[in-house]
């Protein structure tokens, strides 16, 4: 599933409209594809397109199950497309991005003088895809303040601005994602009972890549030859060794950190054909088992903590969402860490960090 974020979003199965690339000595099948685009020839991603189908011509809340990078928020917007709002807007927000505090400020909008700093009038989130699709990325991380003014928010199908006293009638179809067990944190007493019933009507499970292994050289396919980087002109083809390597690996980062992998060979390798050595050494050899914990007298575990963290962001790209998966961790405790250690600000960007 390609990761941009332009253009609308075509599902493209393998099986019309393709033609015959070579990895090594081995035929795969490239799909024809324009703008974004989930790009897919496995069975499981084949079922999970048909499902999508069949339940985007309704207003039922959907939930997308899934780990990090699986490509949640292109699923939504497949929804979207194939519904009767497709010509409404799509809006997207991400829970985990922000504090409780500006986070209902952005979904339900403010009241000019409502707090300091709202020297405007601010329409929500909420009200600004009326008629079409709100999609709620991370709703796990909802702080439960705004758990329950979301749920009186979808009960009632009214919103009140932040400072406001009139209700505001908005019909939103909402489609939430989560990389979470949703409903161990209703055990938990994290979540919501009531609310986890009312968003997941219908709930659809976003595969791993390591469980859709046979999509990953139409995946690569895809990114070489529709990276920003393809200008270059280097890195267009593959070798069979080298292939071999990219689909044994287990993608802990899903398609993101196939994405990620796939601009660095192209900006790296030297010639037409990525060769086995162009791979990085976690791809190559992903069973080689480093020490990295040897102490140190002069680093306190703080440090230590905080020079991982980093090493991790660093080594995804600064996508904070993909590196809080990796640490296990949530994306909340992540952007309290960056806070702790006055590091927010370098990794603000969500695509590259800034600086160093």
């Amino acid at each position: 599933m390609n990761e941009n974020s332009s253009g609308s979003t075509t599902v493209l199965p393998t099986s019309q409209n393709s033609q015959q690339l070579v990895w090594g000595n081995q035929p795969v099948q490239k799909p024809q594809e324009s703008g974004k685009a989930i790009i897919f020839q496995s069975d499981v991603m084949g079922s999970l397109m048909k499902m999508i189908d069949r339940v985007a011509p309704s207003n039922a809340n959907i939930l997308i199950m899934g780990e990090s990078g699986t490509g949640k928020e292109l699923l939504a917007r497949a929804a979207h497309e194939r519904s009767n709002r497709k010509n409404k807007p799509f809006v997207a927000i991400n829970c985990g991005a922000l504090r409780e505090t500006l986070l209902e400020s952005e979904l339900f909008g403010h009241e000019k003088g409502s707090f300091t700093g709202a020297y405007n009038k601010k329409i929500g989130l909420a009200e600004a895809a009326n008629g079409g699709t709100l999609f709620l990325d991370e709703i796990g991380e909802l702080a439960p303040g705004i758990q329950s003014k979301l749920l009186r928010f979808l009960q009632e199908g009214e919103i009140y601005r932040v400072g406001g006293k009139d209700p505001i009638k908005v019909d939103i179809r909402l489609i939430s994602a989560t990389n979470r067990e949703l409903d161990q944190e209703v055990v938990r007493g994290n979540f919501r009972e009531d609310l986890f019933y009312r968003i997941n009507t219908i709930v659809v499970s976003a595969p791993p890549l390591r469980r859709r292994k046979e999509d990953i050289p139409v995946l690569i396919t895809h990114f070489l030859n529709n990276s920003n980087h393809a200008y270059l002109n280097r890195g267009r083809t593959v070798s069979e060794e080298a292939m071999k390597a990219l689909m044994k690996y287990e993608w802990p980062g899903n398609i993101r950190e196939l994405q990620n992998v796939c601009e660095r060979l192209q900006i790296l390798s030297e010639g037409h054909q990525i060769m086995i050595n162009d791979l990085p050494e976690h791809v190559r050899n992903p069973d080689r088992k480093e020490d990295l914990v040897e102490y140190d007298p002069n680093i306190t575990i703080h440090e230590l903590e905080k020079r991982y963290i980093l090493r991790a962001l660093t080594h995804f790209g600064g996508n904070k969402t993909q590196a809080a998966n990796a640490l296990g961790i949530t994306i909340k405790t992540l952007y309290n860490k960056l806070h702790e250690y006055g590091e927010f600000e370098r990794f603000a960007v969500h695509t590259k960090p800034i600086g160093k």
